[in-house]
């Protein structure tokens, strides 16, 4: 292979082992009344009768003025409306612009009152599948979750609304004692897969493309890598499964796990997708796309904040988020630094291009990978990109 990464993976408070990376599958004021009564300096209890009256009307006044206040906040409270996002895995560095969004308030700007879901060990359902079930008015996937909800049964079908990243960080790492340079290498070797309906045959065909068998030993992570305390306190598959010889290789995001990467990872012709998404199902897109609109207007002002102050926006992430993987703040820094072009399109957050979906769409179909739960092949024709994804919402 051309030109293998090597680069050693630093997240975490201690030395690990380097590992070679390829495939690059291309976050009041108190009312004060007005009453002049108020402003007498003598003793109210030694005047008259008429005086008593301007202590009670001045009290009624006091106690009413209190009493706005208090309607007036429950009125703020309760006409918020409450949105929640579950995110696809442990809190990091692309999550920066939901965070900073809720530090800086921008949510409430827009009257949301934002929830953001960490996945854990106790999870059972995948970020899209609490969307489709109306358990989240939002989740994080990738472009695959909503190829995967348009072919299957799903009575609500999921649709992208805006692009976290306009670039992939997607990579298939390996450790560099393991000797394995290229994806043709796999043949043989073990993989640790997250269960993406896509995701092993994407694997398999990168290393066809790269002349191999595709003969890869895939094997699943407990509950798409959710279902281990150790991954999720470290939030990487590395540290819990390749450094401790319990599989070769795995799906990794470069910003996260290999910010040290010095030279562009080859691209073995697979023209990956956008990833992370932010999905959202027809059902809240029909029924509530003020809210869409409003939530990706706080998002958009976020993401603009992380891009101009990425090491406030780093510091948002490691308060709001409140997560162990989030201790090392040199590494969060470098991580925000390897994303920072990353996140806008001409000056636009969340952007995504018809072309680049159609083209995704079209390699999923042509290598077979879309099959039915019989294991039938879906035709391309029966697959709509237009409605995989909208930009209708975005500001």
């Amino acid at each position: 292979m051309k030109d293998i990464e090597k680069t050693k993976y630093v997240h975490g408070q201690t030395h690990q082992e380097e590992f070679n990376l390829f495939l690059r599958p291309d976050f009041s004021q108190f009312f004060d009344p007005t009453n002049k009564s108020s402003a007498h300096t003598h003793n109210p209890l030694s005047r008259s009768l008429h005086s008593g009256e301007e202590i009670t009307k001045l009290m009624i006044s006091s106690r009413a003025a209190v009493v706005r206040r208090w309607c007036s906040s429950i009125r703020a409270r309760n006409f918020s409306t409450s949105v929640k996002i579950c995110l696809d895995w442990t809190p990091n560095t692309n999550h920066s612009g939901i965070y900073s969004a809720k530090a800086k308030g921008f949510f409430e700007e827009e009257g949301l009152d934002v929830e953001i879901e960490q996945p854990g060990p106790n999870d059972q359902l995948t970020p899209g599948r609490k969307v489709a079930r109306g358990m989240a008015t939002f989740g994080i996937s990738s472009s695959e979750s909503a190829v995967s909800f348009a072919t299957s049964d799903s009575k609500v079908q999921l649709v992208a609304v805006a692009a976290l990243l306009q670039g992939s960080t997607s990579s298939i790492c390996v450790l560099e004692s393991s000797g394995i340079t290229s994806p043709k290498q796999l043949d043989g070797k073990r993989y640790a897969s997250y269960d993406g309906r896509f995701e092993d045959n994407i694997v398999r065909q990168m290393v066809i493309n790269d002349h191999g068998k595709g003969d890869v030993h895939f094997h699943s992570l407990d509950f798409h890598g959710y279902g281990e305390s150790k991954t999720m306190t470290h939030g990487s598959v590395v540290a819990s499964y390749l450094q401790e010889g319990r599989s070769d290789s795995t799906w990794i995001f470069t910003h996260w796990e290999a910010v040290m990467a010095k030279r562009q990872l080859e691209d073995y012709k697979i023209p990956y997708g956008y990833s992370p998404v932010i999905l959202a199902g027809t059902d809240t897109l029909a029924s509530s796309p003020e809210i869409v609109r409003k939530f990706l207007k706080a998002l958009d002002k976020g993401h603009e904040f992380v891009v101009e102050n990425p090491k406030e926006a780093v510091q948002a992430l490691m308060a709001e988020a409140n997560h162990p993987s989030l201790s090392d703040q040199e590494f969060l820094e470098d991580s925000q630094k390897v994303l920072g072009d990353m996140y806008l399109a001409g000056g636009k957050w969340g952007r995504m291009e018809h072309q680049r979906w159609e083209k995704w769409v079209d390699f999923l179909c042509e290598k077979k990978i879309v099959l039915d739960r019989d294991g039938n092949v879906i035709p391309r024709s029966s697959i709509e990109v237009a409605k995989l994804f909208s930009t209708e919402y975005l500001p």
